[in-house]
């Protein structure tokens, strides 16, 4: 079998899983697993297989014309380099853990054949942006995965926050997603096609007209998928959905594949100077402005989310020094550890009998009655610090290193401002999320809130997927910083030692400030019980997921709830807590500046609609309704009335024809 019909099968094998997931799901229940698991896991292997037949230094490219247009023709297409095979790879080993690991946590939800379906549609969609080298046919992928995770991320739709969420997830990627259109279109006129190939070939020589335009619209698309700031607020509301499919988004797919996006279309961001700074600016807002939200977050998911969101600024920020293969290199490191610590913390809310809202004030002994998900998560959050050597001090010490390059003139395509923008936002933000990524450690794992009820043991498919998930969090970095350039451009992802001390200092700084300001709190204050979290019947994880949310947890972003007396967080952040609790307000400023006005116009538009134009629609059948109430008390049926009337019309018109003949 060729490299190109394995690479076709890639996608096309969750699609066809959907399809008949979607369709046996009610018929033939007992296929419902089977086809959930086995097409993703076949995918997975098939990326494996054509990552290994590349090799790293081949390009496959092959395309067939979809339909002529009659001007800019559309092809499907393929266009594998290193990168696209290694994304590959990883979305198709998130995507397996995420079905298998469902299987357990879903098991006795009644609408379990529709996810799994949907989860495989999501997975073939982000495939199909990985290995498209068409635009358009990547923008269908790009599309598809959107409305999957309205889907996913409303799958408890009978709570109001699951409901919000699901619609705020659309619309603010939507809002993004216009002017990437735009931007698409103007890109594929400029060059004269929408192939990959023939785009990066117009922009090596200078035929872009407008790259600073382009550039710009399809930099809003890419805030909006990968959740940067401004267009980030969806991210953390978006984890009313079932944990499996937030590490679905957050290590694979969706929030990933504007990070892929900007790599694989570099040069055309490169052409523009402006648009390389507006990226730095942007990249080093989100890195900053997330770890700090992170540091205020009682809910275990939505610090795990804003966690996400810093580390795409991280990646943003590579792709804004011109080194795209540092930012894939993190962007796979941390696929790794973020799907980990998600699942993990999918067990540690079935532990602790309750969502994560509001959780991890309420936690109490769940070390020793989840193991497994004790020392994975400490394995992924050790890897989210980037302590070495575990995976995500390598990825995120050959971002620090790229901008390190910049800063010190050794490229001369990007500007050295830009460099010490994302030089000095990483350091800070690494202080910040080793300060978070300890402060979750300690609150989770060495709290003493409430004993929640022990729901027994986690399902085997659950706890394997976390041991599978935590090798590569420790290892890949050590093991592909000196293989990776082979199939990233050749260029150099070994820690520089300068930054590397640097990096892993402020990362130490960070958690063991973090540390002490809990020993600190501990000391000084005596616990305060805060109430055990109502008991669950012993079920699915899911269920009772959905059950705390509906029941039990408080509205998101609600961070008066129990707080923690021990909270280091509180300590450190001081005045500023309560607002980095609440995404410093952005929210409250959408909603003053776009949210409000609209509403406003649509009671205009109702008014003017009710008021005024049905007033002249009412008013031009007034007329004919009195004519016709006049006509209707004519018709009295009485026949004297009528021979009346006659008569005296008679007398009228003779009197008439009399007065007309005497003048005359």
């Amino acid at each position: 079998m060729t490299t190109t019909t394995l690479a076709v099968l890639v996608p096309l094998l969750p699609f066809l899983g959907a399809v008949a997931g979607l369709l046996l799901g009610r018929t033939a229940p007992g296929f419902v697993r089977p086809l959930a698991v086995l097409p993703t896991l076949t995918a997975f292997v098939l990326a494996v297989l054509v990552a290994v037949r590349q090799g790293g230094d081949a390009i496959l490219d092959a395309a067939t014309e979809l339909t002529p247009t009659g001007s800019v023709p559309v092809y499907l297409a393929l266009h594998i380099d290193g990168f696209a095979a290694l994304v590959a790879v990883l979305v198709g080993l998130v995507a397996s853990c995420v079905q298998i690991y469902s299987t357990g946590y879903l098991r006795d939800d009644p609408r379990y054949p529709s996810y799994a379906a949907l989860v495989s549609l999501f997975t073939s969609a982000m495939l199909l942006v990985v290995y498209s080298g068409d635009l358009i046919v990547l923008l269908v992928g790009w599309e598809v995965m959107g409305i999957c995770s309205y889907f996913l991320v409303g799958h408890y739709w009978e709570t109001p926050e699951a409901r919000a969420a699901s619609l705020k997830a659309f619309l603010v990627t939507k809002l993004g997603d216009v002017p990437f259109l735009i931007g698409l279109f103007a890109l594929g006129t400029d060059a004269g096609s929408f192939r990959i190939t023939r785009v990066l070939d117009t922009v090596a020589h200078g035929g872009l007209d407008h790259p600073t335009v382009i550039a710009l619209l399809l930099l809003a698309g890419v805030a909006g998928k990968s959740a940067q700031f401004p267009l980030h607020t969806w991210l953390p509301d978006a984890m009313a959905g079932p944990t499996p499919v937030s590490a679905l988004i957050h290590a694979a797919t969706m929030v990933a594949a504007g990070v892929y996006f900007i790599a694989r279309l570099l040069p055309v961001f490169e052409a523009s100077a402006a648009a390389m700074v507006v990226m730095a600016v942007m990249a080093a807002v989100t890195m900053t402005g997330s770890g700090l939200a992170a540091l205020a977050q009682d809910d275990i998911k939505r610090v795990l989310a804003y966690s996400t969101i810093g580390q795409l600024g991280y990646m943003t920020g590579a792709l804004a020094v011109g080194d795209r293969g540092a930012a894939v290199f993190h962007l796979l490191s941390h696929g790794a550890f973020k799907a980990l610590l998600f699942l993990a913390a999918g067990v540690v809310i079935h532990a602790a009998g309750t969502n994560s809202l509001a959780a991890m004030s309420r936690m109490s002994g769940l070390r020793d009655r989840v193991p497994d998900a004790y020392w994975t998560m400490t394995v992924a959050l050790l890897a989210l610090a980037a302590i070495p050597p575990f995976s995500g001090f390598f990825s995120k010490e050959s971002v620090l290193g790229a901008a390190e390059h910049v800063t010190a003139g050794h490229t001369g395509d990007v500007p050295a401002a830009t460099g010490w923008i994302v030089l000095v936002a990483g350091l800070v933000t690494a202080f910040l999320t080793a300060a978070y990524a300890a402060r979750l450690w300690l609150l989770a794992f060495r709290g003493h809130g409430a004993q929640a009820p022990d729901h027994g043991r986690q399902p085997l498919t659950m706890t394997v997927v976390l041991w599978v998930l935590a090798v590569p969090s420790l290892a890949l970095g050590a093991l592909a910083y000196r293989t990776l350039p082979d199939w990233f451009d050749g260029g150099d992802l070994a820690p520089t030692l300068t930054t590397s001390v640097l990096g892993t200092g402020v990362a130490l700084i960070g958690g063991l400030v973090t540390y002490a300001a809990w020993r600190h709190l501990t000391g000084l204050a005596a616990r305060v019980p805060l109430g055990a979290v109502a008991a669950h019947p012993e079920g699915d994880a899911g269920q009772v997921e959905a059950e705390a949310i509906a029941t039990h947890a408080p509205a998101y972003g609600d961070v008066a709830s129990a707080p923690d007396p021990a909270d280091p967080g509180r300590l450190l952040l001081g005045p500023l807590h309560r607002h980095a609790a609440v995404g410093f307000h952005l929210d409250a400023v959408y909603t003053a500046l776009f949210v409000r006005p609209v509403l406003a116009g649509a009671s205009l538009v109702r008014f003017l609609d009710r008021e005024v134009v049905e007033t002249y629609v009412r008013g031009a059948g007034v007329l004919p309704r009195w004519l016709g109430a006049a006509v209707r008390r004519a018709q009295t049926g009485n026949v004297q009335t009528y021979v009346s009337a006659l008569l005296a019309g008679t007398v009228v018109l003779a009197v008439a024809v009399v007065l007309v003949a005497t003048g005359a």
